[in-house]
């Protein structure tokens, strides 16, 4: 068994794909519509035929309240690998990304916190 699609809520899909994919740097694999939404999948620029993201539309009030709680006690919703945290850090306050977290030492692993400004905040990880 492996992991071939995850999904992260957002609050704007036109938003949060701009973001993950100018910003952050994902390809997207698919982009079609689903009723009044759309199914937006990305996928690491080195590894397309990887794990897929999906940006779901956070409209369900379960969802919507899963990620307003997550947000508003500061926890990631999800973590993403880089392969140099501090190069990955400039780069992206550069390019206007706050973050809650500068990159920090924690024991053999160094982290990061980001607002995507979809709603989230998401983890970067150099290990």
């Amino acid at each position: 068994m492996k992991i071939i699609v995850t999904s992260l809520f957002v609050d704007d899909q036109e938003k949060a794909l701009k973001f993950y994919t100018e910003t952050l740097g994902f390809v997207k694999k698919h982009d079609v519509p689903s009723g009044k939404y759309r199914w937006i999948a990305l996928v690491s620029p080195d590894n397309q035929g990887g794990t897929e993201l999906v940006l779901e539309p956070n409209e369900n009030p379960t969802a919507k309240n899963y990620q307003t709680s997550l947000m508003a006690q500061g926890i990631p919703a999800t973590m993403f690998g880089v392969e140099d945290i501090h190069n990955e850090y400039k780069r992206l306050c550069e390019s206007g990304v706050k973050f809650t977290m500068e990159p920090t030492k924690m024991g053999d692993f160094t982290i990061a916190v980001l607002d995507d400004t979809c709603g989230n905040l998401i983890q970067i990880i150099q290990k």
